[in-house]
């Protein structure tokens, strides 16, 4: 079978133009071959010197870079660089730390391998541009250290642009795309009261359209010199700084072009109660969201010096559960304004501003354990949709504008729909804050499971017409109009039965606050003027802040009701009068029985004495 082909490519190089045809082609494959190798061992140290000049330049000497080889595969257009180890000069960057100089992050980088592909090697030796098609890091190791040097950009001794530095070497670097796949990523920050260290894996990196040139140099547009670079996180777990809370992600996406980040399942899980509150007397939180997006997030002066600002923040569908500490005592010091909204964003570690939250498809639950009835009732918020607005720290957005605010609509347990708006004062040293709202027509049976344990009171019957409130607050007290219109109201108040661990109703109570005390429609009569109170409460230290809400909001519904602390009182009292009474009565009833078995001994006695003398014996 190999005669033929043998004699075929001999009948083929018998003309004289093929003969010579064929020792063209072998010349010039040889030719190729020879210079490629020749290239390639002349390449390797001119790249290695072209690559640490560029690295140093462009950093002021602060990074330093060295690989083990690199091969040249002409043919292919193709750069193989070997055991790559980018690290700072601690000497250079100390010196930057005392000239107030130094960057907040320092960066560390080692590569086993980098592959650089559709490379243009002449127009770097002739034209002095570097073009690369694409750029692949294969399992890199990447550490960056955080600490906060300083807080805005300082203005160096060498103020050039990249571009600037470089193109005494270089007329333009251009780069279509890089690739860091299945990247090893550590981050140490050390601007906390102790070092906080998170690993992360499954991570992944891309960049493309990485320009750096005369016209590029000043592209606000580009984040280091790229057109868009994205960050890619799966399955990432961690652990808050306490040790209390886990958290988890499921996706993570970061795209520069866009100034997107966007988040799917994400949650947030407390350590068990026992735990939890035994080391702690913080409420306790659970989250649960399903997607978070936050638009034109400003990702270079987050990552620089922890300042976090954008536009909005989307949160899609999910849960969050707030189960109130019940550790603290009346005598506890601990004062939980700390909760409140316009308090807790200054406590954040971050400069923030923030122009819009927006909340779609979100269930609220708030949870409290009554220590009288040894029970927890619940609160639920379900549906919830609505926005805040200026959810800001910095200073100079606060002298623009003060005041955040909150429009939510969402389903009071489930069933009355609820329409509040909140307003807090984000500079006010005593933290005021207002809120107003209007609930619609809802069943007050289906609140027993919140109300029995927590107000010791229970809905035999009724229905919210409506329920409105406007109410003035801050760190000290609350106040304003509360008005309930309500129909067929019937209660029965409980009491107690540690022994069965259930709640048992006060028959008595029950019935003579039916009967006398609460008023069972408002108004009394239709025509007539509705009952409204207006309120007034005194926070106690140890109140958090939604149950401050409830607890202002609970003290005008009693008195619309005709639960007045005259009335109560005037109910306790007759209630103790009639248990006097009744103790009365069965004291004397007790006495005449007393004196009627007293009467009846000595018949008895009279007639053995009787009997004794008309005996024989007598």
């Amino acid at each position: 079978m190999k005669l033929p082909k043998l004699r075929l490519t001999l009948n083929f190089l018998k003309k004289r133009w093929q003969q010579v045809l064929a020792r063209v082609l072998l010349v010039i494959i040889g030719f190729i071959l020879i210079a490629g190798f020749i290239i390639n061992k002349y390449w390797s140290p001119i790249l290695a010197s072209k690559v640490k000049d560029i690295v140093s330049k462009s950093s002021n000497g602060l990074y330093n870079i060295d690989f083990s080889s690199a091969d040249l595969h002409i043919l292919r257009g193709t750069i193989v660089i070997y055991n790559i180890i980018l690290k700072p000069d601690t000497a250079v960057y100390n010196r930057e730390k005392r000239q107030r100089l130094a960057p907040n992050n320092l960066v560390e980088l080692h590569v086993k391998r980098l592959t650089l592909s559709q490379i243009h090697p002449f127009k770097l030796y002739f034209q002095h541009k570097l073009v690369i098609g694409e750029i692949v890091l294969n399992s890199p190791e990447l550490k960056v250290s955080y600490q906060l040097n300083h807080t805005k950009d300082t203005v160096l001794k060498d103020n050039r642009t990249a571009y600037q530095k470089i193109s005494k070497s270089l007329h333009s670097i251009q780069v279509g795309s890089i690739i860091l796949g299945d990247v090893k990523f550590r981050y140490e920050d050390y601007s906390g009261n102790k070092l906080e260290i998170s690993e992360l894996k499954e991570m992944n990196l891309s960049a493309s359209d990485l320009l750096i040139d005369s016209a590029t140099q000043t592209d606000k547009t580009r984040l280091l010199y790229c057109r868009d670079i994205v960050t890619e996180l799966n399955n990432y777990k961690g652990k808050s700084a306490s040790g209390l809370y886990a958290y988890k992600i499921k996706n993570l996406k970061l795209s520069t072009l866009t100034s997107r980040l966007n988040i799917t399942g994400f949650t947030m899980q407390p350590v068990k109660p026992v735990v939890f509150f035994g080391k702690s007397t913080a409420d306790r939180f659970t989250f649960r969201l399903d997607s978070i997006q936050l638009n034109n997030f400003d990702f270079l002066n987050y990552h620089k010096y922890r300042t976090f600002n954008a536009s909005k923040l989307i949160i899609n569908s999910g849960a969050i559960a707030i189960f109130s500490n019940p550790n603290p005592s009346p005598t506890d010091s601990t004062n939980k304004v700390t909760t409140f909204p316009n308090v807790l964003i200054h406590t954040l570690n971050t400069a923030l501003k923030l122009d819009t939250i927006s909340i779609n498809h979100l269930n609220i639950d708030y949870t409290e354990y009554n220590q009288k009835s040894h029970k927890t009732g619940t609160l639920t918020f379900n549906n919830t949709n609505g926005n805040l607005f200026n959810i800001t720290t910095q200073k100079e957005a606060l002298i623009k504008n003060n005041i955040s605010t909150a429009q939510l609509t969402t389903y009071f347990m489930n069933k009355g729909k609820l329409n509040v708006f909140f307003s807090f004062n984000l500079t006010d040293e005593k933290h005021s804050f207002s809120y107003k709202g209007h609930l619609g027509p809802m069943d007050l049976q289906t609140i027993n499971k919140a109300v029995a344990p927590l107000a010791m009171v229970k809905f035999n019957s009724g229905t919210v017409k409506r329920f409105d409130f406007d109410i003035k607050g801050d760190r000290d007290r609350s106040a304003g109009p509360v008005s309930i219109l309500y129909n067929n109201l019937e209660i029965s108040l409980m009491n107690a039965d540690t022994a069965n661990a259930v709640l048992k109703k006060k028959q008595i109570a029950s019935l003579f606050t039916n009967v006398f005390i609460i008023k069972h429609d408002n108004p009394d009569k239709p025509g007539e003027t509705p009952r409204s109170f207006n309120v007034a409460y005194a926070r106690p230290r140890t109140s958090p802040f939604f149950k401050t809400l409830w607890k202002t909001l609970l003290a005008g519904i009693k008195p619309c009701a005709g639960i007045t602390r005259e009335a109560e009182q005037a109910a306790v009292t007759r209630i103790s009068q009639n248990a006097a009474d009744k103790k009365d009565r069965l004291t004397r009833k007790e006495q005449r029985k007393q004196r009627r078995a007293e009467r009846k001994k000595k018949r008895e006695e009279k007639k053995l004495q009787k009997a004794a003398q008309t005996s024989p014996a007598g």
